[in-house]
C-alpha cells in the first residue's frame, strides 16, 4: 500500500509542480478549457504515472480515473479562481487530488484507519503541547509584555510621520514557528539547532534595533524573545519528562 501511495503521490508532484511551467498555468487561467496546455498538463500526469507505474496493466484503470478527475478538478479550479480566493482554491484544488489517489489506493490495496489511536496518551500529549507553545504561549506572553507595551508604542504624532512597513500579522506568526521549531528541536535532542535559531534571530533584528536606537525596545524584543523560547523549551522538557509514563 504504502509503495504505491508513494508512487501516486510522487507523480502528482511531478505533474503539477516540477514539470508544469509557469506559462501553462497562466494560458491555462486565461483560455481555460481552450488552452492546449490543459490537455498537455493532465498528458504529463499520466506519462508520470505510467512511468511510475512501471506500464503494468493492472493500473490502468486506476490511471484513467486519476487522469479523468484531474482534468475534471482543474476545469472546476479555472472556472472559479478569481484574485481573493486564488489561495483557497489551491488548497482546495489539491485535496481534491489527494482524495483521488487515496481512492485509487485503496481500491487495489484496501485498508482501515484506526481512529482510536488519535486518543492515545502520546498523541494527546503532543496536540496539547503544540496548542500550547503556537496559541496559549503567545497569549501569555502578550499578557506579561503589556506592562511595557506603552513604552514602546509611538505616540499619535509618531505613527503620523513614521510609516509602518511591517506585515500584518507578521510577528504573531514568526513567533508561533520559532516555538515550533525550538519544540520540535528538544524533541528530536538537537540543542545546537536552538542556539543557531537564536543567532538567526538576533542577526536579523540587530539592524531595526541599532536603526531606532532605542533602549527601551531592545529591552522590550530582549524580553519577549527570551519568554518565546523558555515556554517552548519548557513544553519540550515536559514531553521529555512525561513520556516514559505514557
Amino acid at each position: 500500500m504504502l509503495a504505491l501511495a508513494l508512487k501516486l503521490l510522487l507523480a502528482h508532484i511531478l505533474g503539477d509542480f516540477v514539470l508544469q511551467p509557469t506559462r501553462w498555468v497562466k494560458d491555462k487561467r486565461k483560455k481555460g478549457f481552450r488552452s492546449p496546455y490543459l490537455l498537455a498538463h493532465i498528458g504529463v500526469h499520466l506519462l508520470a504515472l505510467l512511468v511510475l507505474l512501471q506500464f503494468d496493466s493492472r493500473y490502468f484503470l486506476g490511471i484513467a480515473f486519476i487522469g479523468i478527475t484531474h482534468y475534471a478538478i482543474d476545469l472546476l479550479k479555472i472556472r472559479y479562481t478569481t484574485k481573493k480566493n486564488s489561495t483557497s482554491l489551491f488548497i482546495a484544488d489539491q485535496v481534491a487530488h489527494l482524495l483521488v489517489l487515496n481512492l485509487v489506493v485503496y481500491y487495489y490495496t484496501p485498508y482501515t484507519i484506526d481512529f482510536d489511536a488519535l486518543y492515545q496518551p502520546l498523541v494527546l500529549l503532543v496536540l496539547t503541547l503544540l496548542f500550547f507553545v503556537t496559541y496559549v504561549a503567545g497569549i501569555l506572553m502578550r499578557l506579561i509584555l503589556q506592562p511595557w507595551q506603552e513604552a514602546i508604542e509611538p505616540s499619535k504624532k509618531e505613527k503620523l510621520k513614521v510609516k509602518n512597513t511591517s506585515l500584518a500579522g507578521a510577528g504573531k506568526i514568526i513567533g508561533m514557528l520559532e516555538r515550533l521549531f525550538v519544540f520540535a528541536f528538544i524533541l528530536l535532542n538537537a540543542w545546537s539547532a536552538i542556539g543557531f535559531l537564536i543567532t538567526a534571530k538576533s542577526v536579523f533584528r540587530f539592524g531595526d534595533l541599532t536603526e531606532g536606537k532605542n533602549r527601551q525596545l531592545t529591552e522590550y524584543v530582549l524580553i519577549g524573545t527570551l519568554l518565546s523560547f523558555g515556554l517552548a523549551i519548557g513544553a519540550g522538557l515536559l514531553f521529555n519528562y512525561l513520556l516514559p509514563y505514557l
